[in-house]
């Protein structure tokens, strides 16, 4: 479908394209999930050939008269928002059985609806793709000269010399990765961004769960995964940060706002990879949060771009929940999944990318480009220890904020997150 023609909106390419076409060519039903804004609306505007709106006043009247009207149209049909008609999961999944058709729908939501034993597997008829908020690379703030399909394909990089700025780096983290919102200039893409984030405690959060907690607590929350982004960190540390507003929240309180966050793609928990090792040393399991778009960490600490130049621990932690976040988002393309690694002797992987079949490859994040290479070494020896039991990863590397792009003696890869692309 022509977005500018029907919508007045000129579509912009994204990462995920292929994967959503893919999906559609094997299965009937596609479901795009990701954060509210992310984009998703019009990915499937893009590849669908009619639409409805599930959220309007006009499907929800159709609704309560003909809801089997709703699919109706030329497909691919998107139903745009259907977590807030979860019924329409059961309706798609029998039209599928019924047609037979592949790529006949396409769903779109901005939250997962609870587990409901009245809805019926979507094995075999659905299947789900994330969308996330903008790479560096769709941002504009990546030429995309490295790409992780080469990567994969066991290229080496080719030498660049020239390096990103720090100012380079903290205007890519302080750019908005919501699509409607990428030309703002900082301040606006902060004030945007706080606005979002009150939404998620004050509107969002309370129509998905059933809770008593204040919005204040909530702010409290996601404040604490900012401050935590990129880091392990226990039920028991969010806990200490809650209490100022929230007094003595119990575990299970915690956990499931943690979950209703989850499932709003506000949060994202990246697990701990464990892999069967020789070793004695013990591998840590909990996972590291990050926030859906480094932006929203920004704006959740108040953090300007002065203030991050200020303070490059911060900085840092932001940096690499950048960096794992594209890695996520065009890590989907080839089926990959993002996990991080750190045992009981004190040896990490800042992200592990993993596929079908046992194939794995380690990454390290450094903000600075003069790091690369001691964490190029430090990365070989963690990663031969590994592959011991696991086999040789495909690729190895390191992505910096102000580093060149080479190939090390060793092995590794080196190069800037404003290098990395498809």
């Amino acid at each position: 479908m022509d977005t500018l023609t029907n919508f007045g909106v000129a579509y912009r390419p994204r990462v995920v394209d292929a994967v959503v076409s893919s999906a559609l060519a094997g299965s009937g039903a596609v479901i795009i999930e990701g954060p509210r804004g992310c984009g998703k609306t019009m990915t499937a505007l893009n590849l669908a050939e009619s639409y409805v709106f599930l959220d309007s006043p006009e499907a929800q009247e159709l609704a309560e008269v003909a809801p089997q009207v709703l699919l109706d149209g030329a497909q691919p049909r998107l139903l745009d928002e259907w977590q807030v008609m979860p019924e329409m999961w059961n309706r798609v999944r029998r039209q599928v059985d019924l047609g037979g058709h592949r790529g006949s729908f396409i769903l779109t939501g901005s939250a997962v609806p609870s587990d409901d034993v009245t809805r019926h597997s979507g094995a075999g008829r659905f299947l789900r793709v994330r969308e996330h908020t903008l790479t560096w690379f769709e941002k504009g703030c990546s030429r995309g000269s490295v790409s992780l399909r080469s990567l994969l394909d066991g290229e080496p990089v080719e030498t660049v010399a020239a390096a990103p700025t720090l100012d380079d780096v903290i205007a890519g983290v302080v750019r908005s990765g919501f699509p409607g919102l990428v030309d703002l200039s900082e301040e606006g893409a902060l004030r945007q961004a706080r606005a979002y984030l009150g939404e998620v405690a004050r509107t969002d959060l309370p129509r998905l769960a059933s809770t008593r907690q204040r919005p204040v607590v909530i702010d409290q929350l996601l404040r604490s995964f900012a401050r935590s982004t990129a880091s392990e960190v226990t039920q028991a540390a969010i806990l200490k940060d809650l209490e100022p507003v929230a007094g003595s929240m119990a575990r299970e309180t915690l956990a499931s706002l943690i979950e209703v966050l989850r499932r709003m793609f506000v949060v994202e928990a990246v697990p701990a990879w464990i892999p069967r090792l020789r070793s004695k040393a013990r591998v840590r399991t909990s996972p590291k949060y990050h926030l859906a778009d480094p932006v929203l960490s920004a704006a959740a600490l108040g953090a300007t771009s002065a203030d991050l130049r200020r303070d490059l621990e911060t900085l840092g932690l932001m940096f690499e929940s950048a960096v794992v976040h594209d890695l996520m988002a065009l890590g989907e393309a080839s089926g990959a999944q993002v996990h991080h690694y750190r045992d009981s002797n004190g040896r990490e992987i800042d992200a592990v990318l993993t596929w079908p079949g046992g194939r794995w490859a380690a990454v390290e994040v450094k903000l600075g480009g003069r790091a690369a290479g001691a964490a190029a070494e430090k990365l070989r020896v963690t990663v031969e220890d590994i592959a011991t039991h696991a086999g040789p990863p495909v690729f190895t590397a390191v992505v910096t904020g102000t580093g060149a792009t080479m190939q090390l003696d060793n092995g590794v890869s080196t190069f800037p997150l404003a290098a990395l692309g498809s």
